[in-house]
Protein backbone atom coordinates (compact mmCIF):
# COMPACT_ATOMS: atom_id res chain seq x y z
CA UNK A 1 0.00 0.00 0.00
CA UNK A 2 1.36 3.46 -0.83
CA UNK A 3 2.12 5.80 2.07
CA UNK A 4 0.06 8.91 2.76
CA UNK A 5 1.33 12.03 0.96
CA UNK A 6 0.99 15.63 2.19
CA UNK A 7 1.76 18.81 0.31
CA UNK A 8 1.23 22.46 1.22
CA UNK A 9 0.39 25.39 -1.00
CA UNK A 10 0.59 29.03 0.15
CA UNK A 11 -2.62 30.96 -0.54
CA UNK A 12 -1.61 34.65 -0.50
CA UNK A 13 -3.97 36.72 1.63
CA UNK A 14 -5.81 33.59 2.81
CA UNK A 15 -3.42 31.18 4.51
CA UNK A 16 -2.05 27.77 3.57
CA UNK A 17 -3.75 24.79 1.91
CA UNK A 18 -2.64 21.32 2.96
CA UNK A 19 -3.55 18.43 0.68
CA UNK A 20 -3.38 14.86 1.93
CA UNK A 21 -3.69 11.81 -0.26
CA UNK A 22 -4.21 8.81 1.98
CA UNK A 23 -2.78 5.37 1.39
CA UNK A 24 -6.29 4.45 0.17
CA UNK A 25 -5.96 7.22 -2.49
CA UNK A 26 -8.54 9.48 -0.78
CA UNK A 27 -8.01 13.25 -1.15
CA UNK A 28 -8.53 15.52 1.87
CA UNK A 29 -7.59 19.18 2.13
CA UNK A 30 -7.35 21.64 5.00
CA UNK A 31 -7.17 25.37 4.40
CA UNK A 32 -5.56 27.05 7.41
CA UNK A 33 -6.97 30.58 7.24
CA UNK A 34 -5.00 33.51 8.64
CA UNK A 35 -7.78 34.22 11.19
CA UNK A 36 -7.27 30.79 12.81
CA UNK A 37 -10.29 29.09 11.22
CA UNK A 38 -9.94 25.98 9.10
CA UNK A 39 -11.86 24.60 6.14
CA UNK A 40 -11.73 20.83 5.71
CA UNK A 41 -12.60 19.40 2.31
CA UNK A 42 -13.23 15.77 1.42
CA UNK A 43 -13.03 14.93 -2.26
CA UNK A 44 -14.98 12.44 -4.36
CA UNK A 45 -13.51 8.99 -5.07
CA UNK A 46 -14.42 9.13 -8.76
CA UNK A 47 -13.01 12.66 -9.23
CA UNK A 48 -10.23 13.63 -6.79
CA UNK A 49 -10.52 17.28 -7.93
CA UNK A 50 -14.23 17.55 -7.01
CA UNK A 51 -14.93 18.42 -3.39
CA UNK A 52 -17.79 16.27 -2.09
CA UNK A 53 -18.10 18.03 1.28
CA UNK A 54 -16.60 21.05 2.98
CA UNK A 55 -16.66 21.92 6.67
CA UNK A 56 -15.66 25.29 8.20
CA UNK A 57 -14.24 25.07 11.76
CA UNK A 58 -13.60 27.87 14.25
CA UNK A 59 -10.17 28.15 15.84
CA UNK A 60 -11.48 26.42 18.99
CA UNK A 61 -13.16 23.64 17.02
CA UNK A 62 -9.93 23.12 15.10
CA UNK A 63 -7.98 22.84 18.34
CA UNK A 64 -10.48 20.28 19.66
CA UNK A 65 -10.20 18.24 16.48
CA UNK A 66 -6.40 18.38 16.67
CA UNK A 67 -6.61 17.15 20.27
CA UNK A 68 -8.77 14.25 19.12
CA UNK A 69 -6.48 13.34 16.22
CA UNK A 70 -3.19 13.79 18.08
CA UNK A 71 -3.94 13.20 21.75
CA UNK A 72 -1.10 14.25 24.01
CA UNK A 73 -2.02 11.60 26.56
CA UNK A 74 0.11 8.86 25.01
CA UNK A 75 2.73 9.55 27.66
CA UNK A 76 2.40 7.37 30.78
CA UNK A 77 3.14 10.42 32.93
CA UNK A 78 0.06 12.30 31.62
CA UNK A 79 -3.14 11.95 33.64
CA UNK A 80 -6.00 10.27 31.77
CA UNK A 81 -9.02 12.26 32.90
CA UNK A 82 -11.49 9.83 31.31
CA UNK A 83 -10.11 7.02 33.49
CA UNK A 84 -11.20 9.10 36.49
CA UNK A 85 -14.66 9.97 35.15
CA UNK A 86 -13.53 13.49 34.26
CA UNK A 87 -13.44 15.42 31.01
CA UNK A 88 -11.31 18.35 29.92
CA UNK A 89 -12.74 20.85 27.47
CA UNK A 90 -12.04 24.23 25.91
CA UNK A 91 -14.76 26.87 26.09
CA UNK A 92 -14.34 30.13 24.17
CA UNK A 93 -15.89 33.27 25.65
CA UNK A 94 -17.89 35.51 23.37
CA UNK A 95 -16.98 39.18 23.13
CA UNK A 96 -20.71 39.89 23.59
CA UNK A 97 -21.09 37.55 26.58
CA UNK A 98 -21.93 38.64 30.11
CA UNK A 99 -18.48 37.53 31.35
CA UNK A 100 -16.47 39.85 29.10
CA UNK A 101 -14.57 42.19 31.47
CA UNK A 102 -15.73 40.47 34.66
CA UNK A 103 -13.58 38.55 37.12
CA UNK A 104 -13.44 34.76 37.10
CA UNK A 105 -14.84 34.50 40.63
CA UNK A 106 -18.11 36.08 39.43
CA UNK A 107 -18.85 32.95 37.38
CA UNK A 108 -19.08 30.77 40.55
CA UNK A 109 -18.33 27.80 38.28
CA UNK A 110 -16.52 25.75 40.90
CA UNK A 111 -19.27 26.33 43.48
CA UNK A 112 -22.21 25.80 41.11
CA UNK A 113 -20.84 23.04 38.84
CA UNK A 114 -17.77 21.55 40.55
CA UNK A 115 -15.70 22.41 37.46
CA UNK A 116 -12.18 23.81 37.73
CA UNK A 117 -10.77 26.32 35.26
CA UNK A 118 -7.17 25.16 35.00
CA UNK A 119 -5.96 27.68 32.42
CA UNK A 120 -7.03 30.59 30.24
CA UNK A 121 -5.63 30.91 26.74
CA UNK A 122 -5.23 34.36 25.18
CA UNK A 123 -3.45 35.62 22.11
CA UNK A 124 -0.79 36.96 24.50
CA UNK A 125 -0.25 33.48 25.97
CA UNK A 126 -1.54 31.00 28.52
CA UNK A 127 -2.47 31.86 32.09
CA UNK A 128 -2.22 28.68 34.20
CA UNK A 129 -4.32 28.36 37.37
CA UNK A 130 -6.10 31.72 37.11
CA UNK A 131 -7.17 33.18 40.47
CA UNK A 132 -10.73 34.34 41.25
CA UNK A 133 -9.70 37.98 40.62
CA UNK A 134 -8.49 37.16 37.08
CA UNK A 135 -10.34 39.44 34.60
CA UNK A 136 -11.94 37.58 31.68
CA UNK A 137 -12.06 38.93 28.13
CA UNK A 138 -14.03 38.07 25.02
CA UNK A 139 -12.05 35.62 22.92
CA UNK A 140 -10.48 33.94 25.96
CA UNK A 141 -10.46 30.16 25.79
CA UNK A 142 -11.01 28.56 29.19
CA UNK A 143 -9.66 25.07 29.87
CA UNK A 144 -12.12 23.28 32.17
CA UNK A 145 -11.88 19.97 34.00
CA UNK A 146 -14.81 18.29 35.70
CA UNK A 147 -17.52 15.70 35.26
CA UNK A 148 -19.37 15.56 31.94
CA UNK A 149 -22.46 17.04 33.62
CA UNK A 150 -20.43 19.76 35.33
CA UNK A 151 -18.63 20.80 32.15
CA UNK A 152 -21.95 20.88 30.24
CA UNK A 153 -23.46 23.10 32.96
CA UNK A 154 -20.37 25.35 32.95
CA UNK A 155 -20.55 25.68 29.15
CA UNK A 156 -24.17 26.80 29.46
CA UNK A 157 -23.25 29.39 32.11
CA UNK A 158 -20.25 30.66 30.13
CA UNK A 159 -22.20 30.82 26.88
CA UNK A 160 -24.74 33.33 28.16
CA UNK A 161 -24.85 36.47 26.05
Amino acid sequence: MPAARMRSTPLPGIGVKYDLTTRESRHISVVAHRDGTRTVGVYRDDDPDACAQSLRLTEGESASLIDALMPAHHSPSILHTTDLGLVAERIELSAQGVWNGRVLGDTKLRTDTGVSIVAVLRRSGAVPSPTPDFRLAGGDTLILIGTREGVDAAAEILGRV
